[in-house]
């Protein structure tokens, strides 16, 4: 079968890739299933094994119960090393194993690391599996040391049990788990800087996505050494700092502003608590999945604002889920070109090629439509309002992890909803994505035109 039918055989690097996230996810399943996984030393029911599971490899956050209280250490493990494989991606991991064993990777393995990196040219796949790994362990040891320092120092933890908290929450920030040791999330730490601003920061390059870090730390050192500037950035580059910069201050300074005296949320704190507390809440949605502020007591605006920015999400190849706000960015784009009449999509002096607005646009209602599906389901399954469903089911399918607090209380059939929508929105703009761009080819003859009305 040829790589350009939609329907790709098992060597499809798209195939390849949900393959591996199912077998990490099986694995994880039946690995919390075992009775030393649980704190009480019982086996967990299934149900509770594959959410959990499928919720730290799609990096998502979700759970059913308390991470701290109902898992052993070697639940703890399990999760935190479920974390860091769907993190860094199970095919990059592959073609790192490849390349350490055979000190080589052939072609199907090369493809396998450009489809989960989005590594632009083939060649430099080596470059990008070592570069994942290395910024990985980078930016998590440094947040690990930050957390470890204060947990200690401000805290009065043990060493042991400061360490142990400190490289859990950097993991699962860096790779925008949300998974914490604390019923509250970091609602505790809602003032404490220390805290916050290293895991916001985790997050954020975590989600940003390491084609745009690796380019940026590359451009800053050629411009140090006078041989390039910003201005070379790629146009993925380009869009995505943008667009991520711009939703961050207008989510930031929004969610501030609703939530400054809502009593519930940001009204008892100072005003420098307010900031931060506010900034994360802005910030978080990204999609970190860590709270420090009560989200069931936000004001509707606010929840329903969260909704829109779980639904965009991160950058592309990141650690972040949703549409990704480059394909939010060029939906933009295209609405902009098409109220001034003008025949192309031209962004940042480049033009903008069919195929990718097609992309763009399938992604983009191809998400819709999941997150509708699975809210009008889950509204028939339960009795929760429209809008803490709604926010799960975006939490959900945005790989996010901020809850509304029914997660615990829906019945089976709506967390297998739930699974579903987490490992449909990890993985589904991954490979609909690269399925589309092999399958594209050309016509032999087009059919007389025609304009129906629209509107």
């Amino acid at each position: 079968m040829t790589p350009t039918r939609f329907l790709p055989s098992a060597r499809h690097p798209a195939r390849l890739v949900v393959m591996g996230f199912g077998a990490a996810t099986v694995l994880g399943t039946v690995l919390l299933m075992l009775p030393f996984s649980s704190e009480a030393g019982e086996a967990t029911d299934p149900v509770t094994a594959l959410f959990t599971a499928t919720s730290a490899v799609c990096v998502t956050g979700l759970v059913v119960v308390d991470t701290s209280t109902y898992w052993s250490l070697f639940g703890e493990l399990v999760i935190l090393g479920l974390i860091q494989i769907g993190g860094l991606g199970i095919m990059t991991l592959a073609s790192l194993l490849g390349l350490l064993v055979a000190r080589r990777m052939g072609l199907r393995m090369q493809l396998v690391a450009q489809t989960e990196t989005k590594s632009l040219r083939l060649g430099e796949s080596k470059r990008v599996v070592l570069g994942v790994l290395k910024m990985s362990v980078a930016v998590e040891v440094v947040v690990a040391i930050i957390l470890t320092a204060r947990f200690a120092a401000g805290y009065h933890q043990p060493l042991g049990q400061a360490m142990y908290s400190g490289i859990f929450h950097a993991i699962s920030a860096y790779n925008n788990a949300g998974f914490a040791l604390y019923a509250d999330s970091l609602t505790r730490f809602q003032t404490d800087a220390w805290i916050i601003v290293p895991v916001m920061a985790a997050l954020v390059i975590g989600g940003l996505g390491f084609p745009v870090i690796f380019e940026v730390t590359r451009s800053m050192r050629r411009t140090a050494t006078r041989n390039r500037t910003a201005s070379h950035w790629s146009l993925h580059t380009k869009i995505t700092l943008l667009t991520y910069g711009v939703l961050a201050v207008v989510a930031v300074l929004s969610i501030t502003a609703i939530e400054w005296a809502n009593p519930h949320t940001l009204g008892p704190l100072g005003v420098p608590g307010k900031l931060l507390a506010g900034t994360f809440a802005g910030i978080s949605p990204r999609t970190a999945g860590f709270n420090s502020v009560d989200i069931a007591g936000m004001h509707p605006s606010t929840l329903l604002l969260t909704d829109v920015l779980m639904f965009i999400g991160g950058g592309s190849a990141g650690t972040a889920g949703g549409i990704k706000v480059t394909t939010f960015a060029l939906l933009a784009f295209v609405i902009v070109t098409e109220i001034r009449g003008e025949p192309t999509v031209h962004v940042m002096g480049r033009r903008l090629s069919a195929m990718v607005q097609r992309q763009a646009i399938t992604v983009a209602l191809l998400g819709v439509g999941a997150v509708m599906a699975g809210t009008l389901t889950l509204l028939l399954l339960t009795d929760f309002d429209l809008d803490a469903v709604l926010f799960e089911v975006v939490s959900a399918f945005g790989t996010v992890g901020l809850s509304a607090g029914i997660t615990a209380d829906l019945p089976a059939a709506g967390q297998i909803l739930l699974v579903a929508l987490m490992f449909v929105g990890r993985l589904g703009p991954i490979t609909l994505a690269s399925a589309l761009a092999l399958r594209e080819r050309g016509r032999r003859y087009e059919l007389p035109e025609e304009r129906p009305i629209v509107g």
